[in-house]
């Protein structure tokens, strides 16, 4: 049997908001993942449901308001200390000004055929894959 960190398996959001074929990333500032990009995204905590976590983390992370839409992507990280489920929405701004804030360290939008170029999270190239098919 796997030796985790967690007794169970933890939920984790993201958004994909596209402007265009720009896409919205953000890097990360702490770890796991220090220094790579992902769409901006974390945790559901206790209570909050899906898409309410996903805005959360998209105003914590960037300072924009976001509509959260449909799926769009799931994975996991099954790893020998985690197993992380991820469920990634579509998202349009609905209001505030980009600025890279809470555990990012920066903000941009990248064109999307660009983006496997940046050191990306391991399950964003499936991400990346998915929308550019």
């Amino acid at each position: 049997m796997m030796t985790t960190g967690n007794d169970v398996p933890v939920v984790g959001v993201g958004v994909v908001v596209m402007d265009q074929d720009r896409i919205l990333l953000v890097q990360r500032s702490k770890d796991p993942g220090r220094g790579l990009w992902a769409v901006p995204g974390g945790k559901v905590e206790l209570g909050e449901s899906l898409r309410d976590a996903a805005r959360r983390e998209v105003a914590e992370e960037t300072g924009l308001t976001v509509e959260v839409g449909e799926v769009v992507w799931v994975g996991e990280v099954i790893d020998d200390a985690n197993h992380i489920v991820l469920i990634d929405f579509s998202g349009s701004v609905v209001s505030g000004e980009l600025s890279p804030a809470d555990d990012a360290a920066d903000a941009r939008w990248v064109l999307l055929d660009d983006a496997p170029g940046y050191p990306l999270t391991p399950t964003m190239y499936d991400l990346v894959g998915t929308l550019r098919r």
